[in-house]
């Protein structure tokens, strides 16, 4: 319909009627339309319908400009800031505004935001005047004054840019990330000339292409000069008088960023303004029930104060505090945000529309609008009555068309009636999947849509396809839009986050000075840094070791992969003695194990492959009707675990498969589908599980998937009733029960399948040896699949590959990307705010703490903080049926808040958890805050994680960082990365069985897993040559071979590139790895050349079988491998063709004659000669 502009051209309220969602987008549309010189902002009643609108409107109407203005995603007078990322978003879009202003005005424009977002007070409009810096490819730059504006406006300088709002420097190249580009960008400068602005990928840093333009805009919402210290200074003086032990002033007073600073913008700024001075005579439209909101923010704000003003009254007088809360002096409400009657006032001037999914009334006497618009939409078609005989326990008759047949025949008539149809799905697989569903039911023509205009245009009796995520269908004038949740139910989706630079893992994973490594030669030893010695006369970057007895090792960079990790930072290890005996006989020993070891899973490999495996293969159509019943949006991890589950199964051998990721990355659904198959072809389910709450978890998501479907599911445990294990017992050895989901109740000798086809094992690791060996015998000729949560390594993966079919699924699923990371002081209205919010939407709390003797003043603590806290207390001295008890009573919601050690299973799913405190989290390792951080977030709501520390006493350097890493990452895929990475003796063990604790200890995890890959490579080809990794050639030329500190700043940037250079295999890799350097850190200095080179040489000696190369002005002496050539005979022909210049010593060593002064003719004769070495070696 056509909306009249002018009733929108006097003030006052107009209410817009019948406008549910997805056609309040076209009403908000509609308005931007027919009113072009006046912007339209919408006022969203939170993020989620803010994110749910945007998507809408610009799927439907994508000629318009669209803007989002984000709130501050923390509380009010919080002690965080709020993130980087939101900073970004809010000043780009005020920055826009205030250009849009000064310049055309007359297109149309939509702004979204939230209630949250407009009641709070912004950066006033000249601040952007001078707040934008403009790059220009092949123009000139000041680069004095683009560092002095990246640094005045909140960029923080980093060796290597990974995340929003930072800037790296590196001579004529300058990385930046603006928070308004998904991408950062580098500057390859010449002088001042801009020679080159190129997207990278912060990833794996390398370029993209090519932009013309640069625009910089600010990452903080204030400036730190000398101006706003003095301004803040003064300003919190006049409020606060007197500052004596205030944090806070003397951090501004010293020119440092404080957490929560922005909570103090009006004494930072000259000025604040409202985002109605940015948008004058804009019209303003409300979600439906937003005045609601508005009031309970308004309350929200003056109870945070309140409260901030009473804690401090108390603040220094209180003993009862585990840790010293330090000051908060807040500003009032009116200096922040827009008051009740401020707000009031603006409304009221302004001409504003009120949405409403009902009709209007007819008559206007007791409403307080001025004029209705009715746009008559109603909700779409209602699916639920055919979804819920899909899923009764009654068999579909012939005569009931399905829950497919349904859509179908209701599009059938919406056709009939003229009407035009449109699907909307979350994602374009899930678009594809909708497609093949409906086609198979009957469906007709489909054709994907990109704007609301184009759905006019389709031919008659083809479904258009939008992919926008709506959750409820509509009908508007003479088209009737169909979602996926109308036709499958509820969905879980949110909306993506940037990617995130999972590599930054990598680089806080690599060694760093006091870890412990191990050398493949001398053992254990203590990393202490990187050094530069004289090596024949020229500068050689080392890496220095240290042993027992205080000696001293050095291992040149281009031999950095003679190194290993030995474990978790935190391992107990005993340094080896160099040149002793101890290393060398621990190798040996733990060789040997492993090789009895390789063979016995081998032999078990082996034995599997002769027998026949029962293929279980369900139909197509129906296996896919399963499937649909998903409510995520698959990841790619997660199909491609799929795949591989449902390939073996239909396979002509059993299979064995461990699918291994976090927890709530999907590992349950791949076994549903497994167990739906396996059903389906007429055999029997067994899911095992270690707990009793597991595997009640497992039976209601089974039970849940399972209804509609002609499968009877048994639960084994010892909160099963007696008569109720009797008769599922009956129907496990008569046939009557199709799947049985247990506790180790379900290993017991009385336990008799009729025809067990697929046996599931739930993190086998937890279960006792005496169950281990009855899972053994259950599994020699059935199918297996065994989840775990456990992180796994890929090198390990590796080892096992081709023994043990495995699946990795490290990627997030996109609905996991919702955790906010908060790392603050222990502060207890902060504490007390994040429970009551919990408590308000229904939901709990998990607190953990590092010690047990915590527990009980935290227990009294939390109980004067919120009295009527229903809290249970969980640690590991408490016996296991107690335990069991306590998790089962907080997983049916009896209790509240669960104060506990961090044993709490990471399997357990609780989704009504989403609130997670971390106690003095800087003794918590970094593997070990990601696993705790996996409890919560695994529902619709947003979830909330704190990391406390004290306020008064400093964190280690080593604390601080895991701490940092952790907050900013929100991706728990990244997380189980780093988990990989930091694996723990103990975990590694209990993946291959505890015995294997001990080897691990003895030579370090990842040697050990180098080891047993070689173990099992060995076992199944007969003698395989040990790997060439045992050994590493010795180079020296006598020319400078290092990466200069003022090449690449960043250390740790400096050892990832050797460590990444040092396991190159293939030339042309390091032609690319030079490119790579050119890129990202400019022309190569001849330092790094020679170190190309070096390794090239390198290479050409592993070939060749050369240990030792030392060239000089005089030639070169090499000493080969174990002293050995594996062709004599051509080296001594080699030997007589150049009789007095080449020769064989006694000791082996051959020495070469030749007059190398100049160091470019040292490398390049050293590599010609070696060469040739190399070739008849072959």
């Amino acid at each position: 319909m056509k909306i009249n502009k002018s009733l929108f051209n006097q003030t006052g309220r107009i209410q817009i009627s019948g406008a549910p969602e997805g056609v309040d987008a076209l009403a908000v549309a509609e308005l931007a339309t027919v009113a072009p010189g006046r912007a339209v902002l919408h006022v969203a009643s939170d993020d989620k319908r803010l994110s749910s609108l945007s998507e809408t409107i610009s799927a439907f109407s994508p000629q318009i400009p669209l803007l989002e203005f984000l709130a501050w995603d923390c509380l009010p007078y919080d002690r965080v800031s709020p993130n980087s990322d939101v900073t970004g978003r809010r000043l780009h879009a005020l920055n826009r505004l205030a250009n849009r202003i000064d310049n055309d005005v007359s297109t149309p424009l939509i702004v979204v935001t939230t209630v949250n977002a407009v009641l709070q007070k912004v950066p006033s409009r000249k601040t952007f005047k001078n707040a934008v810096f403009r790059v220009e490819k092949g123009k000139r730059v000041d680069v004095d004054g683009l560092s002095k504006f990246l640094s005045d406006n909140g960029y923080v300088r980093t060796g290597t840019v990974r995340e929003a709002g930072e800037v790296a420097y590196r001579g004529g190249i300058i990385d930046v990330f603006p928070p308004s580009l998904p991408m950062p960008v580098r500057l390859d400068l010449f002088g001042d000339d801009v020679e080159d602005i190129r997207r990278f990928d912060p990833l794996d840093q390398r370029s993209l292409d090519i932009i013309d333009t640069l625009t910089l805009e600010p990452v903080r919402e204030f400036m730190l000069d000398q101006t706003s210290i003095s301004r803040f200074r003064e300003g919190y003086r006049q409020r606060f008088g007197s500052i004596a032990d205030d944090p806070l002033y003397d951090a501004v007073t010293e020119g440092r960023i404080v957490a929560g600073i922005e909570h103090w913008l009006p004494i930072l700024n000259e000025e604040l303004e409202t985002i109605f001075d940015y948008l004058p005579n804009c019209i303003v439209t409300f979600d439906y029930q937003s005045e609601e909101a508005i009031n309970a923010r308004h309350e929200a704000i003056q109870d945070f104060y309140d409260a901030r003003l009473s804690f401090l009254e108390v603040a220094n007088k209180s003993t009862k505090n585990i840790e010293k809360t330090p000051i908060y002096r807040p500003l009032p409400p009116e200096e922040l945000y827009l008051t009740p009657k401020f707000w009031l006032d603006v409304i009221n001037n302004l001409s504003t529309g009120w949405m409403s999914p009902f009709k209007s009334p007819t008559d206007l006497t007791d409403s307080n609008s001025n004029e209705i618009i009715e746009f008559a939409g109603n909700r779409g078609p209602d699916f639920s009555s055919a979804r819920a005989a899909l899923t009764s326990e009654k068999k579909q008759e012939s005569e009931s068309p399905g829950l497919f047949g349904s859509v179908n025949k209701t599009i059938r008539e919406e056709f009939g009636k003229n009407r035009r149809v449109a699907l909307t799905a979350y994602s374009p697989g899930s678009r594809d999947r909708l497609v093949t569903l409906l086609k198979e039911h009957g469906g007709t023509e489909f054709h994907s849509l990109a704007s609301w205009n184009d759905l006019a245009k389709l031919p008659p009796d083809t479904i258009g396809l939008f992919v926008v995520g709506i959750e409820h269908g509509f009908k508007f004038e003479n088209a009737t839009i169909i979602s996926e949740q109308d036709i499958l139910g509820e969905r879980m989706v949110r909306t993506q986050r940037r990617r995130r630079a999972e590599a930054f893992l990598t680089d806080t994973s690599e060694i760093t000075a006091g870890d412990y490594v191990v050398h493949v030669e001398h053992g254990i030893g203590r990393y202490e840094g990187l050094e530069t010695i004289n090596a024949g006369g020229a500068p050689h970057d080392c890496l220095r070791l240290s042993y027992s007895s205080d000696d001293r090792l050095f291992v040149p960079v281009e031999n950095i992969e003679v190194l290993s990790r030995y474990g978790s930072a935190d391992s107990a290890a005993i340094l080896d003695k160099l040149g002793g005996a101890g290393w060398q006989s621990r190798k040996a020993r733990v060789k040997n194990r492993l090789e009895n070891m390789a063979e016995a899973l081998i032999k078990v490999a082996a034995e599997r492959e002769l027998r026949p495996g029962r293929k279980l293969a369900p139909q197509d159509r129906i296996y896919q009707e399963f499937c649909a019943r998903f409510p995520y949006s698959e990841t790619s991890d997660q199909l491609g675990a799929i795949n591989d589950t449902i390939t073996d199964l239909g396979g002509s051998k059993p299979m064995d498969r461990l699918v291994c990721g976090d927890v709530g990355f999907g590992k349950t659904e791949i076994a549903l589908r497994a167990a739906f198959s396996a059903v389906m072809a007429g055999g029997q389910v067994a899911v095992v599980a270690p707990t009793t709450l597991l595997c009640r978890q497992h039976f209601a998501t089974f039970s849940e998937r399972f209804q509609g479907y002609p499968v009877r599911i048994g639960q084994l445990s010892r909160m099963v009733s007696a008569a109720d294990v009797k008769e599922t017992k009956e129907g496990l050895t008569n046939g009557t029960i199709d799947i049985v989901i247990g506790t180790h109740a379900l290993l017991g000798k009385s336990i008799n399948f009729n025809d067990l086809a697929l046996l599931i094992v739930d993190e086998e690791q937890h279960f006792g040896v005496a169950h281990k060996e009855r899972l053994k015998q259950l599994r020699a000729d059935v199918h297996v699949l065994t989840l775990t949560a456990t992180p796994i390594p890929r090198t390990l993966q590796l080892a096992l590959s081709g023994v043990k079919e495995m699946s990795i699924i490290a990627t997030p699923p996109v609905d996991r990307l919702a955790v906010r990371t908060f790392v603050l002081p222990f502060d207890p209205l902060i504490v007390r705010e994040a429970i009551m919010r919990e408590r308000f939407r229904g939901g709990q709390i998990f607190y953990v703490c590092p010690r047990i003797s915590d527990i009980e003043e935290l227990e009294k603590q939390l109980r004067e903080l919120v009295p009527d806290l229903k809290i249970a207390v969980a640690h590991g001295q408490m016996g296991s049926n107690a335990l069991e008890d306590i998790m089962t009573s907080f997983y049916e919601g009896r209790t509240e808040l669960l104060l506990s050690t961090q044993i709490v299973e990471s399997g357990l799913d609780i989704p009504t958890a989403n609130t997670l405190f971390v106690h003095r989290a800087d003794r918590f390792g970094l593997a070990q805050l990601y696993q705790l951080r996996g409890r919560i977030g695994r529902s619709k709501q947003r979830a909330y994680c704190y990391l406390t520390i004290p306020a008064d006493s400093a964190m280690t350097e080593a604390a601080s960082k895991r701490l940092e890493v952790m907050q900013s990452l929100d991706s728990l895929g990244a997380g189980f990365k780093l988990a990989s990475h930091d694996l723990d003796i103990r975990g590694a063990g209990n993946l291959l069985g505890d015995e294997q604790s001990g080897h691990i200890r003895e030579v370090g995890v990842e040697l050990y897993q180098h080891m047993l890959e070689e173990a099992v490579a060995n076992a199944r080809g007969g003698n395989v040559e040990s790997d060439d990794s045992d050994w590493s050639p010795q180079i020296n030329i006598g020319t400078p071979v290092l990466i200069p500190e003022n090449y690449v700043t960043d250390l740790n940037a400096r050892l990832g590139l050797y460590r990444r250079l040092a396991n190159i295999v293939e030339t042309k890799e390091i032609e690319g790895f030079a490119a790579e350097l050119i890129d990202r850190f400019g022309p190569l200095p001849k330092e790094v050349e020679n170190l190309l080179q070096i390794i090239i040489i390198k290479q050409l000696c592993r070939k060749a079988g050369i240990s030792r190369l030392d060239a000089g002005p005089k030639g070169l002496i090499i000493g080969f491998h174990n002293d050995n050539f594996s062709n004599p005979a051509a080296l001594i022909e080699l030997i007589q063709e150049e009789p007095g210049r080449l020769s064989l010593k006694p000791d082996h060593r051959l020495v070469l004659r030749r007059d190398w002064e100049k160091e470019a003719t040292r490398l390049r004769g050293s590599r010609n000669f070696v060469a040739r070495l190399a070739n008849i070696a072959a």
